[in-house]
């Protein structure tokens, strides 16, 4: 009897022993799973990025197929490892030599997909199978691109008697959004955003905001794209006597006023003089030319035979015609360079061109490899936006000053040709970058932003 029981008793031993083996192989590989991220990735244009998977718990994949693939492309493998090795032969060539696996890994369960190089294009999902295991999971990449924004002084609203700020950046993607905050970090209120969508499907956005003088004068330009969660900015700090030079009060713009009605009667009344003047003149030397004609019908047998009075007389002749208020413009070209100043001499009845301008052209090159301004004013002057335009054969060429750009009082700035040589200091020199030598200069020109005429040169050669 008892052994009959010592025999049941160990045939339900080895009875449990296998049952729990098996049901511990079967728990085992039923909890192999294979798992992905289930965020989206994101990446950025240009950068390498990996597709996290793993099958969990860690088993072995060193011998298993593992295929990435992308749903929609033809073929659709993205990456197909066999064997201990890529399979280039079903590989996309949207993706050559740029997947990889992590190998040393497999045996840990480790199938990560790591993508190099990562384009706009790349973007969408992605699947990661095992035909062994069957399992299958799939994973979403988000692919953007990003840039830094300038900001430019685009000019002023005398309205408002602020300043205009333009932001700009370009290669964005997806689209992004312009914010613009002054040194406190408050929303300013700009007007739309103009956004331009380029073949290459990047974004480029600008923005422009009129700002007041506040008390840091700082302001901000943010660029930024949610979906990837990126954000980028640039700050300006705007000069303080700027904001002066374009505030107009009610009693500026009164003596402006008057300012101007006295300058156009005093104009008025000098014009009327000089008239009256030239008249009078006209007068007497018409009077002088019949005297001068009734001697020199009196000398003229005279003349003939004293060869002194004859040169007398060619002399006279000469300075009678060089009084009658000719202006004469005299070049003195320098030894170096072909530089050459203006000297204008006039008689009382020639008219001058006047000019309000604070900064005026000090030298031109006849060789045109620069251009010289002065600013002949005690205070600096602001040359945002302002050109200097040169007339050759013809046509124009301008150049265009920087945002920021001041000259300060007393001071001159020289506008140097791309291959006009010399020794270019900052800020007094600057380099009129792919525009070389020009030649045959007629007439350089300085305009206001708005296009008002500050300072002008005639240019005579020799």
């Amino acid at each position: 009897m008892q052994l009959c029981v010592k025999m049941k008793m160990r045939l339900f031993s080895w009875f449990g022993f296998w049952l729990f083996a098996l049901c511990s192989l079967s728990v085992t590989t039923g909890q192999s799973n294979l798992i992905c991220s289930p965020q989206p990735i994101v990446a950025l244009a240009g950068d390498g990025v990996i597709l996290p998977c793993r099958l969990d718990p860690p088993t072995s994949a060193s011998s298993r197929t593992v295929e990435w693939t992308r749903p929609g492309l033809d073929p659709e493998y993205v990456h197909v490892h066999q064997d201990g090795r890529l399979v280039h032969q079903s590989q996309n060539p949207l993706y050559n030599y740029r997947t990889a696996l992590f190998v040393d890994q497999l045996i840990n369960g480790n199938v990560s997909l790591n993508l190099f190089k990562v384009k706009i294009s790349d973007a969408g999902k992605y699947k990661c199978f095992l035909p062994s295991l069957r399992k299958e999971a799939s994973i979403q990449i988000t692919v953007g691109a990003v840039s830094s924004p300038v900001i430019t002084l685009a000019g002023t609203d005398r309205d408002k008697r602020g300043v205009v700020l333009q932001c700009e950046s370009a290669g964005w993607y997806p689209e992004p959004e312009v914010l613009w905050l002054d040194g406190e970090g408050k929303l300013l209120s700009a007007g739309p955003t103009e956004t331009v969508r380029g073949p290459d499907d990047l974004y480029t956005v600008s923005s422009r905001v009129t700002v007041e003088k506040r008390h840091s004068n700082s302001f901000t330009c943010r660029v930024q794209q949610r979906n990837i969660n990126q954000t980028r900015e640039t700050h300006i700090q705007v000069p303080e006597d700027f904001f002066l030079s374009t505030s107009c009060t009610a009693s500026t713009a009164i003596s402006v006023l008057f300012g101007l009605m006295f300058v156009f009667t005093v104009g008025f009344f000098v014009w009327k003089w000089r008239q009256n003047k030239k008249e009078t003149e006209n007068k007497e030397h018409k009077t002088e030319g019949e005297k001068n004609t009734c001697k020199s019908k009196n000398t003229e047998g005279q003349s003939q035979s004293d060869p002194l009075l004859k040169s007398q007389t060619e002399h006279n002749k000469a300075q009678d015609m060089g009084s009658r208020g000719k202006v004469t413009t005299h070049v003195s070209p320098l030894k170096e360079g072909k530089q050459f100043q203006l000297e204008q001499k006039s008689s009382p009845d020639s008219q001058e061109i006047a000019t309000n301008s604070r900064v005026i052209f000090d030298e031109v090159d006849l060789g045109g490899k620069f251009v010289r301004l002065r600013n002949k004013s005690s205070e600096n002057q602001l040359l945002v936006n302002c050109k200097v335009n040169i007339e050759v054969n013809g046509s124009t060429i301008s150049y265009k000053f920087p945002g920021g750009f001041s000259l300060e009082a007393g001071n001159m700035v020289t506008i140097w040709a791309s291959d006009g040589g010399g020794n270019h200091n900052p800020p007094t020199d600057v380099v009129w970058d792919q525009q070389k030598s020009w030649s045959a200069v007629e007439k350089v020109t300085l305009t206001s932003p708005m296009g008002e005429m500050m300072d002008r040169m005639t240019v005579s050669r020799p």
